[in-house]
Order: C-alpha cells, then structure tokens, then sequence
C-alpha cells in the first residue's frame, strides 16, 4: 500500500547543519547555470560560468599539509548531538541569555549551526598554542559525538583518546593544523555579516594560523594583526629573545565589518587650541599640501593667494590638497589660518575639535592599556581565593577586544572558554555601559591534573573553574549594585547563566541498513516507535527540538495548556510544540487555532492512530500553518 506524502508529517531533521550544503546552495542561486538537473555542481559549466575555462596546470599557489583532506570530511559529516540543559549548576536559569556549554567544541560548533547562523557579532579564541604539551586532539582522528563520550566516560571505551601533541612528533604542525581548520571552518558561519573573529596565538603557530584565515576567512579580509604586550619586563634567563607580546590576528567576516572608534583622550584633545579665538570653539591645523606631486595630481594645481599680504604661491614640490572650489569655500566659511600674523604663503585648514571623531585603534596594544600575563593570574585568584589555573588572559584585554569589535547588543562566542575570562569581561563591560551583550562560552570539561592546586581546592575540571568563576563575578556585580543576590532578578542587568552539556542525541535514530551488533530488526523496529532514550527529560527534549529547528537556546519559551495537554509556544507562537502522549483532535485543532509558523509532536503522540495524524496533516495545512513535524 502507497502512502500519500502529503498525508503524513515531516520527520524533523536531526542531524546538523552540513555547511557544504549550504554552499551549494548558495551558488545555484548565483550561478544556476552551473548547476545539472540533478541539483549537483558542474565543475566545468561552473568554470564557464567565471570565465576560466582555460586549465593552467596542476600547480597552484595554496597551502596543504597531510590531513587537509580529512578535515573536509571532518566539516561535512554531521553531528547527531545535542545539548541538555543544566538548570541546577546555573544561575537565574529563567531570566538570562549568557550560556555556558560543556563539551567538545568541534561537536558543539556543528550543533550550534542551524540555530546561530550568522548571529554572532564577534568570536573571540585563545586556542593551544601548540607548546609540546598541550591538549588538543583525539590520538585517532576520527573526532565525533562517539570520541566525546568515551574520553568523558559516558560510555565504555574503545581505545580513543585526547592527548598531548610533542614536538617530537613527525606530524607536529600538521596535527594541530588538523585540530583547528574544522573549528574555524565552522565558526566563520556563525559570524553575522558585520561580524569580526579575535585570535590569539604565540610565534609557534603565527605563519600558519594566518595562512589558514587567509584560505577560510579571505586574504581581503585580514583587518590586523595585534601585538599585545603580554609582560612588561625582560629575563635574562632566556637563551635568545625574551618574548614580550603574543599576536591577536583579527579577520573580518565580510567587509562590513568596521572596528568601532575609541574615545578620545585628554592627551589627543590637548592638540587643539584657539589661537584666533575663533568662535566655533578649539582646532587644529591640517595640511594643505598633498602627499602627490603637482606632475601627479595637475589638477590641483593653481595659484594661492594670501588674502593678507596679496602673495600668490604656485605649487612645486607638491599639489594642494583641496580643489580651488574647495579653497574658495574654505576662505569664505574662515576655515583657513595664514599663521599667528597672517603671512604664511600656504594655509592650514581648521578641524575643530567640537566635529572631531574618535580615535581609531591600533596594532600595539601595551600592557599599560590591555594588562598582562600577571594581571590575568591575579584577576582570577582574587575571585577564587587563589591561583587554579595557569596563564588566564587579564580581563582588562578581554574587555578592549569587546570594545573595538561589539555593539551593546552583540553576540560574543568563545570557544576555547577555559576560565571564561571573556564571560566575566561581558558581564563587567555590561554593568559599566548598560549593555545587554550575551556570550556563548564552550569548553571541554578537562580534567585538572593530578595533585595541581586546582583540584586540591576541589575543582575537578576546567569547566569547574569557569562556573566558579561567573558566579563569584555575579556574585560581585550584584551586591556592588545593590548589596543582596537575592534581588538580582529584580535588576535590569543580566547577571546569570545557562549551562548546557553536549550529549548524544535524545532520540535514537532509525537505522536503515541490517541490524547489526546483535541487534534483532524486531528490536530496531522497536527504537522506531519508542526512541527516547532512556533517563531523557520533558526539556531534554525541548531544547533539543529547539536547537534542530533553528532557534538559539534562549529562545523565549511559554507554557500553555490546551484542549487539557501541554504545550510550548516559542517565540510568541513562531513553533508550537506538543510532547504529550497520546494527543487528540482537541489538542491538535487548539493548536491550529493559534496559528503558528510551525508544529512539532512527538510520533509516538500518533501511535495506533493513523487516522488522527492524517486529520491532524489537514487540520493545520487549513488553518494555514507552514509545516508539521514530528520526532
């Protein structure tokens, strides 16, 4: 017997978001010529279509090493994963918008892709710097859901591991080439138009991070690349140099990324003075003569008079700056100083500070202005009560990030959290300028070593540190501002956070090869119509449904009662959904009757009832609801 698909709902895709998809996609709507009828690519057609029809050769200038092709695979392969919600390790879970994530970042990237696409203002990562010792990759490569679990004790082990990568590694550069060109891969999508990503990095790696950004961000988008004085003194300890500063690459998403302008100094302002009492308040003085040679630019080229004195100068070594329109409008509106007795032969124009703009950041940001390695130590330590982790970055250099790159509003994702000094950065720099800024803050729950001062004082892992570190900062914040934690949610300031761990996915999923691993087609069949996995909660579910949907975790969530059965409205009615079992018609036309963009219900809410999933199929298709899904 056939069945009609337009009888039956939509399964809701689990898997995440394929970025190869995505591109394809992208180019049949620019270039649908390059496209077979099959919905493939055609290289050659696609060739045709750039005007490079003509092959000049194999060789090309690029950047490979052994791995590269891995990567690829690494990027397109789905993850099945989702996230579960903490609400006991978070604080005022309700009313925040700042998350906190534990768990491999390349997974959670993937997870992240349907519902952050291009949302995020700014990233901003301090990865392993690649010293010999850090801890970066899985020992096989084949990173997955499957790898997390294992190296987290999830489940049994089969031999994969995270380690260390020494130098004395054949494959030195190249394993942790390998372990980042996913993740960056991956999080330049998440980047919004006007979006900027921060990376810091030693010497070791500098050539090839920037080679790497170059091929994913664009070589047209390299904005800078920062020295930061990361120590102010010199050790005479050291066989060569002693390192100073540590690089901060930073790349645009796209050119309509502009670093904000910062506020201009007493010192900046003290260039400007009012010699001619000039009633439009202080200026300076600039240039009327042009960088160009009169040869270069005959077309600012004409005689300057001296109201003052009669005096005509002609240009010689170099043109004017301005037009001759240009001049005489200047001369008219007095924007032009002949010198205190009015005898100069070549003016200046006055730019007043009243219309001066603020100051533009540099490359050199020194210790004085971001802080330093010791700073960064004694930030957390006077948080915790002492030293747990070695080398944070100095909130102070978190916070000039923030101010060059985001808006009072933006979205900040770190990746490589660790202590999340970039959290407590979003928080202060909140409190200082009334921001509603929320980061997204994700790190692998690293055990603390063996005997370090971390876990003696009771903290089992990175991820540990950072929770402590946020609530000791919220903490701070709030009784700064009002003197009592429990009115916190009395505030208009955001002081909390939402913890989410990475897991498998809630719900198994249908295999359609043979069953395998003693696993009987009886036993399959089964996960087909009970799939929840075992332990699994109602917001489990929930948030899972929400992410795979497209929506961020913080997506505003109602609870509603209909026809006697819960249901979640999200974002006011965007996406319905009903995880009740059994549903009814009354259920099912209550929430048609609100009109939604989109329904989600559980398959097995439809179990013994084909008859109710087909009325249900026509019951929204009528009241104009865009799709049905079911999980």
């Amino acid at each position: 017997m056939s069945v009609d698909s337009e009888q039956t709902p939509q399964r809701l895709e689990l898997a995440s978001l394929n970025p190869a998809d995505v591109r394809r996609a992208a180019i049949a709507q620019l270039l649908p010529e390059a496209v077979t009828e099959n919905g493939r690519i055609d290289f050659e057609r696609l060739k045709l279509a750039l005007g490079e029809a003509v092959d000049a050769g194999r060789e090309r200038f690029g950047m490979t090493w052994p791995g590269k092709a891995e990567c690829f695979k690494t990027i397109q392969t789905p993850s099945m994963a989702t996230l579960r919600p903490r609400p006991a390790e978070s604080v005022n879970w309700d009313s925040t918008r700042h998350i906190l994530i534990e768990g491999d970042n390349l997974e959670v990237l993937k997870v992240l892709q349907k519902s952050y696409l291009g949302k995020v203002q700014l990233i901003y990562i301090d990865p392993p710097y690649n010293t010999g010792n850090d801890f970066i990759y899985p020992d096989d490569f084949s990173e997955s859901i499957q790898t997390y679990l294992e190296y987290t004790g999830q489940v049994d082990s089969s031999g994969r591991r995270f380690g260390t990568n020494t130098d004395a590694d054949g494959r030195f550069h190249s394993k942790w080439m390998n372990m980042l060109y996913p993740r960056l891969y991956l999080a330049r999508n998440l980047l919004a138009e006007t979006g900027v990503i921060f990376i810091s990095i030693d010497d070791t790696e500098l050539c090839n991070l920037r080679r790497m950004c170059d091929e994913i961000f664009g070589e047209e988008h390299f904005r800078a690349d920062i020295a930061w004085q990361k120590r102010y003194t010199r050790s005479n300890n050291t066989v060569d140099f002693t390192t100073t500063v540590e690089h901060i690459l930073v790349y645009a998403r796209s050119d309509a990324f502009l670093p904000n302008l910062l506020p201009r100094t007493d010192e900046a302002d003290a260039r400007y003075s009012n010699p001619d009492n000039d009633p439009r308040g202080p200026w300076k003085g600039a240039s009327f003569l042009n960088p160009a040679t009169p040869t270069q630019r005959p077309n600012l080229c004409y005689p300057l008079k001296n109201p003052n004195t009669g005096q005509v100068t002609h240009p010689t070594t170099n043109a004017w700056r301005r037009s001759r329109d240009e001049f005489e409008r200047l001369a008219a509106d007095n924007l032009l100083y002949w010198g205190a007795d009015g005898t100069q032969p070549v003016p200046s124009i006055k730019m007043f500070l009243s219309e001066g703009r603020g100051l533009t950041p540099i490359n050199f940001w020194s210790h004085e202005y971001a802080g330093n390695t010791d700073d960064g130590t004694k930030d957390l330590a006077d948080l915790l009560g002492h030293k747990v982790f070695d080398n944070p970055k100095p909130v102070l250099l978190m916070k000039r990030v923030l101010e060059h790159a985001t808006s009072k509003d933006s979205i900040v994702l770190d990746f490589f959290a660790g202590s999340c000094t970039m959290a407590q950065a979003v928080l202060e720099l909140n409190a200082e300028d009334g921001g509603q800024r929320h980061f997204v803050m994700v790190q692998l729950p690293e055990p603390c070593a063996e005997g370090s001062a971390a876990q003696q004082h009771g903290y089992r892992t990175i991820c540990d540190i950072g929770r402590a570190r946020l609530q000791r900062v919220i903490e701070k914040l709030h009784h700064e501002s009002s003197g009592s934690l429990a009115l916190v949610s009395a505030t208009d300031a955001d002081l909390g956070f939402r913890v989410y761990a990475l897991a498998e996915s809630n719900l198994s999923t249908w295999e359609a090869s043979a069953p395998k691993d003693g696993v009987t087609l009886e036993q399959q069949m089964r996960l087909h119509i009970e799939h929840i996995r075992e332990g699994r909660t109602e917001d489990d579910l929930l948030y899972e449904i929400l992410l795979k949907s497209g929506f961020p975790l913080t997506t505003p969530i109602e609870t509603l009662t209909l026809a006697g059965k819960k249901v979640f409205s999200v974002a006011s009615g965007a996406l319905m959904l009903c995880l009740e079992r059994p549903l009814t018609l009354e259920v099912i036309r209550a929430i048609a009757d609100k009109k939604p963009e989109r329904v989600v219900c559980l398959d097995a809410g439809f179990v013994g009832n084909d008859q109710l999933k087909t009325n249900a199929v026509q019951t929204f298709k009528t009241k104009g609801v865009g799709s049905f899904k079911t999980v």
